[in-house]
């Protein structure tokens, strides 16, 4: 209104160029284009600031950012490439950015979430703390492929090289072949995200050859080789690299990645050998453990069920590097790597959830799905202590992952696949007292007992392969010294079964028993003609499903791989059979 006012009266006229001040910025307006302008609110009039027709003279420097020039002449468009996760799969981003002549704005587009259009805050307010001050232009940012949701604070970094790029600070050259990854603080600082290791191994795969990253997440991209990582701590020091000079030089960070695989796991693990009696249990686990087998216990309070299942690592093969490096990925994607202060997971995993769990943090979902415990436990153990006191609901949940090893959540941005080839280790008690069948000690009534056990499906129990009981101990089980074999005794009989069947399926993709399906178990459980005549009357005994029948004969591969025996004998299935018959007694 006021410049309105003026022009009436002469003071502005139509040809007479005057700036107004908005945001710290000068703008050059014309008289004719004050309804344009006029929109603005916190315009600070000419009159408050003493301005009339003529008055302002801006120097040379303020008038080429007001026009749209950078250091270098024209602006230019400068792309950088950045990476993002989507599930766990990783994806490489191109951030286009785009400055030109206009009134000042900052937008970001390319189906971008909150967190994302956020870096335009922290980017800006960077740089001024860094002494770099944005001219007056208008910037566009784009993120593309456009039709990949965004999520994330990693793509501040790239942004902000980006725009010094376009700025004339950096040159062109400066990022070629290079992936920009970090949040930026409001103080400059570039601060770790997740899912590196991933986004690392997709720009190697992309050939690229060297990778800009905060210097937190250093180590874990150094992981994969063939990529120079340099690991930066704030925005000048970033500046400074890609700019270049020997004083700004930084070497790249680089780490023994087989030396890092083969160390030794922690002191003080827990030992076989501090367990009294249970030997049932004990030849149970090892099984278990040799062929990568579903186990269930079953028993009374105090038999040990939790000591032998935490007791269970200490007795496993070794991951392999290739496992390594996708349980690690899986936790980089997951934040979890930083938090557990590695960088490779070197250690089969071990989770054990609470019974009151949900079904979503145990599959893994949310409005952009993240991985569960199913997928956290991958290539490790799922221990599920108080197995019925879960909800129905929530077990039955595990149907699908027990069969298929993956985990496949739907929305409507997509279909997201988790992996989920885990050992599911379960403990519970025969009733709510616990003491069932001792009709002695137990208080239960029989429809509590049938109700306490239906809370686990039968579909469920049908995926298990070992099933045993854990008896109550005796006087001189607790009293006396441990006399039993010891986790590394033990142990070696499993690697010993565990070679045996890496050499069965080399070239096949599989690497325990428990991986086989259908056809490989025809084709790698053949069975004698009294075996078989064995089988076929075991079959209708049990009224065993197909399911069933070939769980029992993965086991008894397993068990044939323990002694040493390329064939399956009877005694095998006898052992394997056993294991199928325990939970048949609580029904």
């Amino acid at each position: 209104n006021f410049l309105r006012t003026e022009g009436r009266q002469g003071l502005v006229r139509s040809k007479t160029i005057c700036y107004i001040i908005r945001n710290n910025y000068k703008y050059r307006l014309n008289g004719r284009q004050t309804g344009a302008v006029r929109r603005y609110r916190d315009i600070i009039s000419l009159r408050q600031t003493g301005c009339r027709s003529g008055c302002i003279r801006p120097d040379r420097e303020s008038y080429r950012q007001i026009a749209g020039e950078s250091k270098g002449g024209a602006l230019l468009f400068s792309t950088i490439t950045a990476g993002t996760v989507c599930g766990i799969n990783s994806y490489l981003v191109q951030v286009e950015v785009d400055i030109s002549k206009g009134l000042p704005c900052f937008q970001m587009v390319g189906l971008l979430s909150s967190e994302v259009r956020e870096a335009r805050e922290r980017v800006r307010v960077a740089l001024k703390n860094a002494g770099i001050s944005l001219p007056p232009v208008c910037i566009n940012v784009n993120l593309s492929p456009a039709d990949v949701r965004k999520e994330g604070t990693m793509f501040d970094l790239p942004v902000a090289v980006g725009i010094l790029m376009s700025l004339g600070h950096l040159k062109r050259e400066a990022a070629v072949g290079t992936v920009l990854l970090g949040e930026l603080g409001l103080n400059g600082e570039i601060k770790p995200v997740r899912g590196v290791l991933p986004i690392v191994a997709r720009a190697r795969e992309s050939g690229f050859r060297r990778c800009i990253l905060p210097s937190d997440n250093a180590r874990e991209g150094a992981v994969v080789e063939g990529v120079e990582i340099i690991g930066v701590s704030d925005i000048k020091e970033t500046v400074a690299y890609l700019q270049g000079g020997e004083e700004a030089r930084i070497e790249p960070t680089q780490i023994d990645v087989m030396a890092l695989w083969e160390k030794e796991g922690p002191a003080g693990q827990p030992d076989f050998a501090q367990i009294n009696g249970q030997e049932a249990v004990k030849r149970a686990a090892e099984v278990a453990a040799a062929g990568f087998h579903h186990l269930l216990m079953i028993g009374p309070p105090g038999s040990g069920k939790t000591m032998m299942a935490r007791r269970i690592p200490s007795i496993l093969p070794p991951l392999s590097l290739q496992e390594s490096l996708e349980v690690s990925t899986i936790y980089s994607v997951s934040g979890l790597l930083q938090r557990a202060q590695e960088i490779l997971i070197t250690r089969r995993p071990f989770l054990n959830p609470h019974h009151t769990i949900t079904g979503q943090a145990l599959a893994g979902g949310g409005r952009v799905p993240v991985p569960g415990m199913i997928s956290l436990a991958h290539r490790g153990i799922l221990f599920l202590d108080e197995l019925p006191e879960f909800k129905r609901e929530t077990l039955d949940i595990l149907r699908q992952p027990l069969e298929d090893k993956v985990v496949q959540i739907a929305r409507s941005s997509g279909v997201y696949t988790f992996p989920a080839d885990f050992m599911l280790v379960g403990a519970m008690n025969p009733c709510p007292c616990g003491y069932y069948p001792d009709m002695g000690r137990c208080r239960c009534a029989p429809y509590e007992v049938k109700r306490y056990l239906g809370r686990i499906s039968g579909p469920v129990l049908d995926r298990i392969d070992i099933c045993v009981e854990a008896p109550p101990l005796s006087f001189q089980d607790i009293a006396g010294r441990p006399q039993g074999e010891t986790s590394a005794q033990i142990r070696e009989r499993v690697l010993l079964a565990r070679q045996i069947q890496e050499a069965r399926f080399r070239g096949t993709g599989l690497r325990f028993n428990a991986d086989m399906g259908a056809a490989e178990v025809e084709r790698y459980c053949t069975l004698g003609r009294d075996e078989a005549r064995y089988m076929e009357q075991m079959f209708g005994v049990m009224h065993l499903s197909a399911r069933g029948y070939h769980r029992i004969l993965k086991v008894a591969r397993t068990a044939a791989d323990l002694e040493g025996s390329s064939r399956i004998r009877e005694e095998h299935l006898a052992e394997a059979i056993c294991y199928r018959q325990v939970d048949a007694k609580y029904e």
